[in-house]
């Protein structure tokens, strides 16, 4: 089992952060190997909302299906896998400190008998994975080189 939490400060209104990262169609702006997502219905991120993302990890192109679990505006965001080579559980927290939002991300995953690797060297490699989506996404929403979803 792979567990994993990391945080970054981002100098920006906590709406403006929180908006930005429970979007799906944003994830490929900001994170490392998303080459696409999607949402499955016309609601917004919201409890019980599908979305599906397609992108690679280790030099293998991945697909999966994902749920919303949590949506609390402007503090929670979670989801987890249906499909994919992962069963994973991802969580965003979102407090205000200091003059900025604290970004706090928890990741769970279990390897699905895709890689056929160490657990351990994928986890190395999805911590590093997560540590430059926070820096991308701090440098991204601080120089407001945002291209917004057009919802």
């Amino acid at each position: 089992m792979i567990n994993l939490t990391l945080n970054t400060k981002i100098y920006r209104p906590i709406k403006q952060v929180f908006d930005f990262v429970s979007e799906p169609e944003n994830d490929f702006q900001w994170q490392y190997g998303t080459l696409a997502s999607t949402r499955l219905s016309d609601r917004v991120s919201a409890l019980g909302s599908f979305f599906q993302s397609v992108g690679h990890l280790m030099g293998r192109r991945i697909e999966g299906t994902f749920e919303v679990t949590e949506y609390e505006p402007y503090a929670k965001y979670g989801f987890k896998s249906l499909s994919g080579p992962l069963n994973s559980q991802t969580s965003y927290t979102f407090e205000i400190t200091e003059g900025s939002t604290r970004v706090n991300v928890s990741t769970q995953a279990n390897l699905v008998n895709f890689f056929q690797m160490d657990e351990r060297v994928v986890e190395k490699t999805i911590k590093k994975q997560i540590r430059e989506n926070l820096a991308m996404l701090k440098s991204l929403l601080e120089t407001a080189q945002v291209v917004a979803a057009p919802w």
